[in-house]
């Protein structure tokens, strides 16, 4: 390991008064030590500068380090300095006895148990078929990228001193309005678009500043677990509606809970079956929340990547009750570490809804923001989407085909031409639960469709992400994952 140099302080604890300052300074040093506070291959100060630091005299520094490096816990060569030894374990100092969770932290985990979606989940390393989160990174003009960071970033001081905007880079905005309005339909000025994190952060804002403990709120059944938990952390009462071929069932939603407060919707590509809504559906919902006073939260989930047919316009385009709050991101469009997205926001809310924001961030500008809308501007963002389309096109067909290649009776892929996922459906009697189980033990990475239900019984059914992996390795996958989910049941066991 090689040897680093802190230029940190290391903190001391306050000598006890029966304790001569050599042995004292031992302890600490040693416990340090042990406890992983000082790591293995971390050089030491000097010990004229460690004396002088701590107000010791250097005869007892250089005692205490000699009697340490005797023992085997540091190491010194003459004009290396001294480091911890290497052959010393961090982190080996156990306490006397397992220390007694506290009351508050008890009752915190009490009232958070893990979602649904993260029980039991192992995520693989290495990118392994068919995980579902990231697109294909190899093909992001990362250079581009680069070169307006580099050059935005050697402009530090302008930046630096931009005035400070509560919603987000101001030209972003700008930017991100134009792009809504020819590319999704959706009627917006850059006024009205607060830049956030993401998709997450969004609704755990909305949550709060939208319910009240106790409201109803419509969830998709089965739904993105995120808007579960961010409605569930505000106090609602989430309300399963059952999801189509055409979408949300808003009858059915009226059936169960006519007045409820609002609805969480993925009408472009429905999360995680991928249906698209119909336009009855979007009318329909639409004259519920306004004759009910209700909102609709819109997550335009994966919209930009259609292969097939017209773009489907943005149900906050039809809305002409103020009631669509418009959510999106660019995270998976460009990469995952990005955290940026944005919400639309009807202007007769914009202004409470930005004080509502401050009381938990106060600036919302990075250069992260600038860095995206001179990507935006260049027109390296419409290339590149148009790039992945095509490329991502490829990739679901590709999967398509080596599933009725190798899957035949097994599992059947859905035929929607959409997102950077796909849902299949098995056929072979197993449960989404024990399928997932079955493909990670070959080393293929799947999510069970039953993570995402709230009530509705298992859709039996697996989610393939596509758009990460070139068409050998999707062809390697089906077949691994053929052969892990076994052969289809015969019609005497049906």
């Amino acid at each position: 390991m090689a040897k680093t140099v802190s230029s940190f302080e290391l903190t001391l604890h306050r000598r006890p008064q029966d304790q001569t300052r050599a042995d004292w300074l031992y302890n600490e040093l040693r416990t340090a030590i042990l406890e992983g506070r000082l790591k293995y291959g971390a050089r030491l100060p000097a010990t004229r500068y460690f004396a002088r630091l701590h107000g010791l005299s250097r005869g007892i520094v250089v005692t205490v380090f000699e009697r340490l490096q005797t023992e085997g816990y540091l190491s010194a060569r003459s004009g290396t300095g001294t480091w911890v030894s290497q052959r010393v374990q961090s982190g080996t100092a156990k306490p006397a006895c397992p220390p007694k969770t506290p009351v508050y932290a008890a009752c915190a985990i009490s009232r958070h148990p893990k979602p649904k979606p993260f029980i039991g989940w192992v995520e693989l390393k290495g990118g392994r078929p068919f995980h579902m989160r990231d697109p294909d990174l190899a093909h992001f003009p990362a250079k581009i990228w680069a070169r307006i960071a580099s050059r935005r970033i050697r402009d530090f001081g302008m930046w630096l001193r931009a005035d400070e905007d509560r919603q987000g880079y101001g030209p972003l905005r700008e930017a991100i309005a134009q792009y809504l309005g020819s590319s999704r339909g959706v009627r917006c000025s850059p006024d009205q678009i607060v830049l956030v994190s993401g998709i997450q952060q969004a609704l755990d804002l909305l949550a709060r500043f939208l319910v009240k403990p106790g409201d109803e709120v419509w969830m998709e059944d089965p739904g993105y677990f995120g808007a579960c938990v961010a409605f569930g952390n505000a106090g609602a009462n989430l309300v399963p509606v059952l999801v189509d071929e055409q979408g949300l069932s808003v009858s059915a939603g009226i059936h169960i809970s006519p007045r409820a407060k609002g609805v969480f919707l993925t009408p472009a590509h429905q999360f995680p079956l991928g249906m698209t809504m119909s336009l009855e559906r979007r009318m329909e919902i639409l004259s519920w929340a306004s004759h009910t006073g209700a909102f609709i939260i819109e997550d335009d989930y994966d919209s930009e990547y259609r292969f097939q047919g017209k773009p489907t316009p943005a149900l906050q385009g039809l809305d002409r009750s103020s009631t669509v709050i418009f959510i999106g991101t660019f995270n998976k469009l460009l990469f995952r570490t990005l955290r940026l997205g944005y919400i639309v926001v009807p202007p007769v809310l914009i202004d409470s809804f930005v004080s509502f924001r401050r009381q938990t961030e106060f600036c919302s500008m990075s250069l992260d923001q600038i860095v995206l809308r001179e990507f935006i501007a260049e027109g390296h963002f419409g290339r590149h989407l148009r790039r992945t389309r095509d490329l991502y096109a490829g990739r679901l067909a590709t999967l398509m085909e080596g599933g009725r290649r190798y899957l035949d009776g097994i599992l059947d892929i859905s035929t929607v031409q959409a997102g950077l996922y796909t849902a299949a459906f098995l056929r072979n009697g197993l449960s989404s639960h024990t399928a997932e189980m079955r493909a990670a033990a070959v080393g293929i990475e799947t999510k069970a469709l039953d993570r995402f239900t709230l009530q509705r019984p298992d859709p039996m059914g697996l989610l393939l992400g596509f758009a990460a992996f070139d068409e050998a390795a999707i062809y390697r996958g089906v077949a691994e994952l053929a052969s892990a989910l076994g052969r289809p049941r015969s019609r005497n066991s049906a």
